[in-house]
């Protein structure tokens, strides 16, 4: 049997190969459109049970074997995995650009939208027609016909794009590479980090006269460079090499044909013909057609009145960090390659710890056992290893339980590895619902994936991670409560599904606020040498450190935001990418990079993910994620306890935002659990913007 149609259990990574991906998805392809053709033939009334239950059961099968594929395109991106990915993606496009633009199914949809079992459907179930009617208008299907060709060639060639701009970024990261032969050049770095650069040489098999230490522009090694080396010859070439991958600049590794500047033109100018096809004044106003925001106006607003507080915290910043490089460091000119390592020593130099020192008492074990110790308080569920077919030996399953019962499972892939994209994400393969047509209807539990790109052990020792990367190990964990703890049992809605995409980062970003609470820390940090765990003289300065230059954070997520908003907007149709950067740059930033940075050949959130004109999502959700976490500093605070790990907030927080997943509008589900409107105030206390 072709284990990609294989849906009886957790999926067969043991089994599946390249060769599987075109006959099984071509054949769940075909058996939907059978399903379909069936379904809108009929004369009977749609009905939930007869309609809208077999299309969402057939389509869950395609959704579990396609995610399986792309899935294991972005973490083991090979050729052969590559090619088959790219083989199937325009006729998947294809599929879904022709069902969102089938007036036969959309006519279903509306005739039950409008009859009598309608009302007496759950709330849930109302929510997921109303979705999917407005899921249909947004997809084309009022189109006059002879548009509608046109409009579903967009959805395809835009696909491509996507998938292209992402290889492309993979390939031109992978191409390039520091060999160091003298270890003076290596002074500044960590002894783990110079011990991965030099298991990185001894691994490749060019190494001969190269080099004893290989550094590449894969994170685990290119952000250490950056941070700590004194070689500023290194730093600038490095910084350089990162900054313009997969640009026109052909002198850092890339090629002609990894360039994403003709591809980001074309997304662009494709996304807007879309919205002017469906009459929408900008691809800014379709893509929030969705989302909790009601116009790209108010986006705007939200994110200039973001920059507008954090200004002042960002030019001190700025001013810190020049005449501390003046005067200590003997650095009059401050480049774009200075600021992480200038950062890094002004940061020592006023709280005496370095990342470094704290990065020694987070081994990777103790941090997973602190991290499911707040999993397990908060939320009332156990955690424990699970087995289960791994794409790679690195992977590690595991089983979360409720009350005695199993809830869900994830994988977790916590290395950087060549041919595994970068970033942090969680997806889910398999979605909790109630299962259709079995003899009494079982649940179907969830099973996530949990994907980083941390530091692999070197030497023999536990890999160890820095402070930043415990908070993105928690940041993908509250997305992976999210789709593991719903209970929604329609699938449409489970879990992450059908939640605002600028809500989403509600539940991932409340995470990260716990990786500041000494009783947390505290009970997750052993040092990798020594056993001892973090003092708590260490954490009182990486808390007092903890808004060091937020000011400056916060002015590059706005910058990155509104330059999202504004090119996909209807004033920037068809001007250069650079150019209305330069523009955001000089109204919002402090620091500006160099003029041949192409920081937008690289961003994939928004040519290559889910996040275009959306990015401010993620400043959205902070205000919502901060305001909820607030509640339960608010209960330690009545309770007198002293720790933020109250199970009785932690129960109401599942209840009212993680168990009802997209089953209601996410402001509903905040109010619910907050009791009120969401408050900035939270935000700007966390981060210390308040004058």
């Amino acid at each position: 049997m072709n284990p990609l149609l294989d849906f009886s259990g957790l999926p067969r990574f043991d089994l599946v190969e390249p060769a599987h991906v075109g006959p099984a998805i071509r054949q769940l392809l075909d058996e939907n459109r059978s399903l379909i053709g069936r379904l809108t033939a009929a004369t009977a009334p749609a009905t939930w049970h007869d309609f809208v239950q077999p299309l969402i059961d057939a389509g869950e099968r395609l959704s579990r074997a396609w995610n399986m594929v792309g899935h294991l395109h972005s973490v083991n991106d090979v050729p052969p995995w590559r090619e088959a990915y790219n083989d199937l993606l325009p006729e998947v496009s294809s599929f879904y650009a022709d069902i969102g633009q089938n007036l036969a199914l959309f006519a279903k949809y509306k005739a039950l939208a409008i009859s009598s079992e309608f009302t007496g459907l759950s709330s849930a179930r109302r929510h997921i027609i109303e979705n999917e009617l407005r899921d249909f208008r947004l997809s084309g299907a009022e189109l006059p016909e002879d548009r509608k060709p046109r409009f579903k060639q967009i959805q395809e060639e835009l696909s491509a794009l996507g998938a292209k701009f992402s290889e492309n970024l993979l390939d031109a990261t992978n191409a390039h590479s520091e060999w160091i032969t003298d270890e003076a050049d290596l002074i500044g770095l960590p002894d783990d980090v110079k011990q991965a650069a030099h298991d990185a040489a001894a691994r490749d098999e060019t190494s001969a006269g190269r080099g004893k230490w290989k550094f590449t522009l894969q994170a685990p090694s290119y952000l250490p460079v950056l941070q700590y080396s004194d070689n500023r010859l290194l730093r600038a070439r490095m910084y350089r090499a990162y900054a313009t991958r997969a640009a026109e600049f052909f002198d850092a590794g890339n090629k002609p044909e990894w360039n994403n500047g003709p591809l980001i033109a074309q997304t662009l100018a494709l996304r807007a013909e879309e919205a002017q096809l469906l009459g929408y004044a900008s691809y800014a106003d379709v893509s929030l057609a969705p989302k909790m925001a009601d116009s790209p106006e108010q986006v705007a607003a939200f994110l200039r009145d973001m920059a507008q507080k954090a200004r002042p915290f960002a030019e001190k910043d700025v001013a810190e960090l020049r005449a501390f490089a003046a005067t200590e460091l003997a650095l009059d000119a401050l480049e774009s390659w200075d600021i992480s390592w200038v950062s890094e020593k002004l940061k020592q130099a006023r709280y005496s710890f370095s990342d470094d020192e704290v990065k020694q008492y987070f081994p990777e074990p103790i941090v997973l056992a602190g991290l499911f110790r707040v999993i397990a308080t908060i939320f009332s569920v156990t955690i424990a290893p699970d087995q289960a077919p791994t794409w790679h030996p690195d992977v590690r399953f595991f089983r979360i339980e409720r009350e005695g019962q199993l809830i869900g499972q994830f994988f977790i892939d916590l290395y950087a590895r060549e041919a595994k994209r970068s970033g942090a994400w969680m997806d889910g393969p398999i979605e909790r619902r109630r299962m259709s047509g079995t003899l009494d209807e079982v649940i179907q539990t969830p099973v996530a994936y949990l994907t980083c790109n941390f530091p692999a052990p070197v030497g023999g020792r536990p890999a160890t991670f820095s402070h930043d990367d415990v908070i993105t190990l928690f940041h993908e964990f509250g997305h992976g409560l999210h789709h593991l703890l719903t209970q929604i049992e329609d699938l449409p809605v489970s879990g992450i599904n059908g939640v605002e995409w600028d809500a989403v980062e509600l539940p991932s970003q409340f995470m990260e606020n716990f990786c500041w609470e000494w009783d947390v820390l505290s009970g997750m940090t052993a040092h990798c040498d020594t056993g001892q765990p973090l003092p708590r003289a260490l954490y009182d300065k990486r808390i007092a450190a903890k808004n060091f230059q937020s000011g400056l954070h916060t002015l590059r997520q706005v910058e990155f935001s509104l330059f999202d908003l504004l090119i996909h907007g209807s004033a920037a149709a068809g001007r250069d990418v650079m150019e209305v950067l330069a523009e955001v740059r000089r109204e919002v930033a402090v620091l500006m990079p160099p003029a041949w940075n192409r920081f937008p050949n690289s961003f994939s959130h928004i040519f290559a993910g889910g996040y275009a004109a959306g990015y401010y999502s993620y400043k959205w959700a902070e205000v919502l994620s901060a305001d909820a976490y607030a509640a339960f500093e608010e209960a330690a605070a009545a309770s007198n306890l002293g720790t933020t790990l109250d199970a009785a907030t932690g129960e109401r927080f599942r209840r009212e935002i993680l168990a009802v997943g997209g089953s209601r509008p996410a402001l509903e589900s905040f109010k619910a659990f907050r009791g009120r409107e969401p408050s900035p105030d939270a935000l700007l206390r966390h981060s210390g913007m308040v004058l």
